[in-house]
């Protein structure tokens, strides 16, 4: 049997571990505050908005809410931006993807201070990963980080394989691989002989955006598989980029989907906006 890598658990330990952080900046005077920013009423993007406004109550951080309408122009949208970069009481600021078409996100991304990025996703943050410079971790990344370290998974040494090259999961995945010393592969649409490569791999990162596209066929015995995915198959249950149940017998600790990186998103979202003030 696989371990079973708990994403719940791991992040209410680490919403815990920063709910008594905030505790005592509170107690020392100093307050922490979000800003989200939600631009039409995408249902998906209104659950994450609104797991954000509770995780934020739970760990003691102020959350402030713009719900704007479908139709906001892009210059109001950045000078709602311009006007919290400059407030002194708020720390981060979080804009929802997607936006509207009529909206450039690369734009909006851009207008946040670094200051203030606490989604990493910032070309200032991601250059500062790089080279290995202080600065905001996107998010899932981050968490992966955690859920390997506190399930005693060691990554130094290790052949490191990541499935998936975008922006927000798959490069800043392979840079924080890296740091921590492991030796990293990122494969993508266009590799050949995936199979072969992802058999090499100890630790296994999976974010494609197929649901179940990796099968047992990808997976060396006894490796670790984080899957990123998160689909609904045709019986509308909850499945990821890994076939699960082809996969678990073959690895020594796996995801599963749902409760596995998925609550760390969030978890690790808190952990910027604490540090943001520590910043």
């Amino acid at each position: 049997m696989a371990q079973l890598i708990d994403g719940k658990l791991i992040s209410t330990q680490i919403k815990d571990e920063l709910k008594e952080k905030v505790a005592k900046m509170k107690a020392e005077g100093t307050e922490v505050c979000l800003a989200v920013i939600q631009v039409g009423n995408d249902p998906a993007s209104s659950v994450y908005v609104n797991n954000k406004k509770k995780a934020c109550e739970y760990i003691g951080i102020n959350s402030l809410a713009y719900e704007l309408p479908e139709s906001t122009t892009e210059e109001e949208l950045l000078d709602l931006i311009g006007e919290l970069n400059e407030r002194a009481d708020v720390n981060g600021i979080l804009v929802q993807l997607p936006v509207p078409k009529h909206i450039d996100e690369d734009k909006i991304i851009k207008a946040i201070s670094p200051k203030k990025d606490v989604d990493g996703f910032h070309p200032q943050s991601v250059g500062a990963l790089c080279i290995g410079q202080p600065g905001f971790v996107s998010c899932t990344p981050a968490g992966i980080i955690q859920l390997l370290k506190r399930s005693g998974i060691e990554i130094e040494g290790k052949e490191c394989v990541v499935v998936g090259r975008s922006n927000i999961v798959g490069k800043p995945m392979s840079l924080l691989l890296l740091r921590e010393n492991g030796t990293v592969t990122v494969a993508h649409s266009r590799t050949k002989d995936l199979k072969e490569i992802c058999k090499r791999a100890d630790i296994l990162v999976v974010a494609i955006g197929k649901p179940k596209f990796i099968t047992e066929e990808y997976v060396k015995e006894g490796a670790v598989v984080i899957d990123v995915g998160i689909h609904r198959n045709a019986d509308n249950k909850l499945c990821g980029d890994v076939d699960f149940e082809a996969v678990e017998p073959h690895c020594s600790a796996i995801t599963p989907v749902p409760g596995g990186v998925g609550p760390m998103t969030i978890a690790m979202l808190m952990n910027n906006c604490v540090e943001s003030v520590e910043m």
